[in-house]
């Protein structure tokens, strides 16, 4: 074809382009909002939480949120009484609890005015909870407009401004640390940007607090120099709340705002990271790779030796295949090739196995698709809760492939109690998970914690486990019964073969703990990052290294849990799959000892309350993480042995 029509072609493609009509869309609950002048800008509160400081040393010093109009913080509240925002599921279980407030924001309007909110009167016991409260470092969180209110601070290694989401309650570092100071002052600068005339978008909130004591009744002056404000323990506190609102023109648009939020800090670890880890899979990959093609490929060659020593049948041919056969490796392949007929003999407590890698490969697709939504941005930090949401309906509808999984395994590895496999598969796991919960739920409550799940809420939790994905996972189950066992590449034998006593490196334990080295290794980095996240209320955001870092994680599991597996093998040691499961689940052991060195390192948990909810959200972390790990590992493991044997003969 000429390059005249090519480009007549083109331009025509071009026009009927431009004449179709193109509707745009917003991503939900990220819609902007335009205001006008003088229209009411809303300022709503959340929960207090407890934040870490910005030096390398400071550590988190407690678990526990407060609701915003706890009675014993005396904040001002507006008339009527507050008023609760509708919340999703996930931003309830995440402790998230917002309400409306006093404060009178208008777009544009009462530049630097210093404003009176209100004076309250906080009794000795309540300036105590306060003065705590404080010492604990706890923040103070706003949303306005969906932008959370942050501190303005500078990346001390690049130099590099960010928003620091929510402010201090107070202070704790003045020169008498036994009398912490209590901020009543805000500075409130609003950053908006005009794309349009008369058309005005909010693209940050940023608050500086202060302390200002001094007489509570004379005239309001927030540039007059005061003493700072400190509660006493022993008697009455007057306390006058104040703020002055002042809006700054800001040439960031709509669409970006979140960028001066959402700071990584020196991103050259998380690629040095995933680089490593990329380094230490492709290594794993080439050694798995050759030692099955080394397996495969001399079976084939002594097979063919074999096949023409047949055909020919002479003594000179006989003698020089006995000569050739002295080879140490020759040696090695037949001690896997030796438990060709035990290999798929059935294992200890197989109902067991299938319904935990039923569970886990629920768990599986439960991340995938989650990780896909958050990489696609449907789970930004703008719609608050959503991840939580996408994980709780994930894992309900994936109950399906929960009991498909767990079905189809129990029927391969010869079990026979098929419903209760499929009960035990829907209504175990859920269970667990729930019992902990609702402990620690418990503990919530008698700490007067904001984290607290209501009532209701659990109820829906238990709707969702018990009445969609258990009739859900029955389902599954159904379907993977009907389509039956795995067919297997060798039969087992009638009598089982005596196991010699395997090296100290093979034995459960070892395996569990060296196997699980490199896969924690690999998500190193990442996870002190996912723990700053879920106990230091910071907005995680770095889905796209988290995606690198979990496919990363579940290759080398599989590669290890394959290696270790044609180890045994080697060893003659026939009972493999609750081996595979335990040496893929082997990072959640590393994973707890490292929950524990953060415990001793990042925080310093005074309150018993503290230290259960820690040691709780972690034992449900690591027994998570042992079940996706677990059933990646098992399953990969099955895929290589039946492979292996079904691509050599056995004489």
């Amino acid at each position: 074809m000429s390059a005249s029509r090519l480009l007549i072609r083109a331009t025509l493609v071009a026009l009927l382009a431009s004449s179709v009509p193109v509707h745009a869309f917003y991503l939900p609950g990220a819609a902007p909002h335009d205001y006008r002048v003088a229209e009411n800008v809303d300022l709503f509160v959340n929960a207090l939480t407890p934040m870490l400081s910005g030096s390398d040393d400071a550590k988190l010093r407690s678990l526990i949120n407060y609701d915003y109009y706890n009675p014993s913080f005396h904040f001002c509240e507006p008339e009527g009484g507050p008023h609760k925002q509708p919340e999703s599921l996930g931003s309830i279980l995440f402790g998230d609890r917002i309400f409306d407030s006093p404060y009178d924001v208008r777009m544009l309007e009462d530049n630097g005015t210093c404003k009176s909110l209100c004076t309250s009167s906080i009794a000795a016991d309540d300036a105590k909870f306060i003065n705590d409260r404080i010492r604990e470092d706890y923040a103070l969180n706003w949303l306005v407009d969906g932008l959370p209110a942050a501190e303005m601070k500078i990346d001390m290694k690049s130099g590099d401004m960010f928003f620091d989401m929510g402010f201090n309650l107070g202070n704790d570092d003045g020169p008498n640390e036994e009398q912490p100071q209590l901020n009543n002052h805000y500075d409130i600068v609003l950053r908006y940007h005009t794309p349009s005339p008369g058309k005005h978008r909010i693209v940050g909130v940023l608050v500086w607090p202060s302390s200002r004591g001094g007489s509570q009744d004379g005239l309001l002056d927030c540039d007059t120099r005061v003493p700072p404000l400190t509660l006493s323990e022993t008697g009455e506190n007057r306390v006058r709340y104040s703020y002055r609102v002042m809006w700054n023109e800001s040439s960031t648009p709509w669409a970006t705002r979140w960028d001066n939020y959402l700071h990584i800090f020196d991103p050259r670890i998380h690629w040095f990271s995933l680089i490593n880890s990329l380094v230490i899979v492709v290594f794993l990959c080439a050694m798995v790779s050759m030692i099955v093609y080394r397996s495969v490929s001399r079976d084939v060659r002594r097979f063919i030796f074999c096949t023409s020593i047949c055909l020919s049948a002479t003594v000179s041919q006989i003698s020089r295949y006995n000569a050739i056969d002295l080879s140490e490796d020759v040696q090695e392949d037949w001690g896997w090739k030796l438990v060709h007929g035990e290999v798929f003999r059935t294992p200890n407590n197989p109902l067991v196995l299938a319904a935990l890698i039923g569970n886990g490969a629920q768990l599986c697709s439960m991340v995938g698709v989650t990780l896909v939504f958050a990489l696609l941005g449907f789970l930004s930090p703008s719609n608050r809760g959503s991840l939580a949401t996408v994980m709780m309906i994930c894992w309900t509808f994936f109950g399906s492939i929960g009991g498909y999984i767990s079905s189809r395994v129990y029927v391969s590895l010869g079990g026979t109690e098929r419903g209760k496999n499929a009960f035990i598969t829907a209504t175990v796991l859920p269970t667990l998970i729930f019992a902990v919960v609702f402990l620690l739920n418990l503990f919530l409550i008698a700490a007067r914690s904001s984290g607290a799940v209501p009532f209701g809420t659990l109820l829906l939790i238990v709707l969702l486990w018990f009445g969609i994905s258990a009739p859900l996972s029955a389902i599954g189950a159904y379907f993977g019964t009907r389509r039956g066992a795995i067919s297997h590449p060798v039969r087992v034998n009638a009598i089982p073969r005596q196991i010699p006593p395997p090296p100290k490196y093979l034995r459960p334990w070892a395996t569990a703990l060296l196997g699980g080295i490199l896969p924690f290794g690999a998500a190193f980095v990442e996870l002190y990052f996912v723990l700053s996240s879920l106990f230091a209320s910071r907005a995680y955001y770095a889905f796209g290294f988290l995606a690198l870092t979990a496919g990363v994680v579940g290759l080398t599991t599989a590669t290890v849990t394959i290696l270790f597996t044609y180890f045994l093998l080697c060893a003659e040691e026939y009972r493999w799959h609750w081996r595979a499961f335990v040496t893929g689940g082997g990072s959640a052991f590393w994973l707890l000892a490292y929950g524990l060195f953060y415990w001793v390192s990042r925080l310093s948990l005074d309150s018993f309350s503290s230290v259960v909810l820690y040691l709780g959200y972690l034992f449900l972390l690591v027994i998570l993480d042992f079940l996706v790990t677990g059933t990646i590992g098992f399953l990969a493991s099955y895929w290589a042995i039946r492979k292996l044997y079904g691509s050599i003969r056995i004489d």
